[in-house]
């Protein structure tokens, strides 16, 4: 079966008040696109066209008015509503039965991924048909995230915001898991806030050894825009890298137009719409 993408963009966004009092986090900008345009494009590069987008109810509409279906990036979008955010888990419950048995690929929505090679390193994981691949990145400060345990080389447990990291490998907002996901959320019990943990289902798949973290190395960029200085970082890293290079980072149009799920008629709507600015301009280059 062909692998689904979940994107969870719910939650109240309660770290980056009040900017987030009046809109959802996912859809701040980060330089020039809307936050979501990023790990949208991420399940893109992955050749993922079924999408999933959980949101809370109230947000719903906006997140509507900016993607719509899906049709003018050539993929199909499924609207979720999340009534209310009970842990990263929650997203495959709530999507059980979009997947109807699909691995899946999940992203948060706050996450921004960057590097040589990355299509290929998602394709991969793509390609490992049972358990699930996670993606672990070194960071400073690893008591703020789900930290990898390790024996070795090998993986051996993840810890979730530990006082005392067991590594300075974080667990990052992408999960590649298998078509069990679904069942094995439904039977893991809320922790001490209420939450059905993401660090619980993922141990399920490692104590069958059936759990593959890939360290992302020192080519790659992962930013969590979670909190304002981050939220910042972010936007400073894409508009260097734009700038500079010439190059846009976490354009669906250019990826739905480079992988054919587009043609040039319907890239030339996106650029009519775009007329006005340096994004449209970017579009136009591609054509011409």
């Amino acid at each position: 079966m062909k692998t689904k993408g979940i994107i969870l963009a719910g939650g109240t966004g309660t770290r980056l008040y009040p900017i987030t009092l009046g809109v959802s986090k996912q859809l701040l900008p980060i330089f020039d696109k809307p936050m979501i345009f990023y790990p949208l494009s991420v399940l893109m590069l992955a050749g993922i066209r079924e999408i999933a987008i959980i949101t809370t109810p109230q947000d719903q509409p906006q997140f509507q008015r900016l993607l719509g279906d899906g049709r003018q990036f050539g993929i199909e979008i499924t609207w979720v509503e999340q009534p209310a955010p009970e842990g990263l888990a929650q997203a495959y419950v709530l999507c059980e039965d979009f997947l109807d048995g699909a691995p899946s690929a999940m992203i948060l929505g706050d996450n921004l991924f960057f590097g040589h090679g990355l299509p290929e390193l998602l394709k991969s994981a793509i390609q490992r048909q049972r358990g699930g691949t996670i993606f672990a990145y070194r960071v400073a400060d690893p008591e703020r995230y789900g930290v990898v345990r390790f024996e070795g080389n090998r993986a051996t447990g993840l810890v979730e915001k530990p006082q005392v990291a067991p590594s300075r490998y974080a667990v990052t907002g992408l999960y590649f898991l298998d078509g069990d996901a679904p069942a094995r959320a439904r039977n893991i019990r809320p922790s001490a806030r209420g939450e059905l943990e993401i660090t619980e289902l993922l141990e399920t798949y490692l104590a069958e050894d059936a759990l593959d973290v890939q360290i992302m190395g020192r080519g790659f960029a992962w930013l969590d825009t979670g909190a304002h200085a981050s939220l910042l970082d972010a936007g400073n890293f894409v508009r260097t890298l734009t700038e500079r290079q010439g190059l846009q980072t976490g354009c669906p149009e250019e990826i739905a137009w480079q992988q054919g799920w587009i043609d040039d008629a319907q890239l030339a709507e996106r650029i009519r719409l775009f007329s006005r600015t340096a994004y449209g301009d970017y579009l136009r280059q591609l054509l011409e």
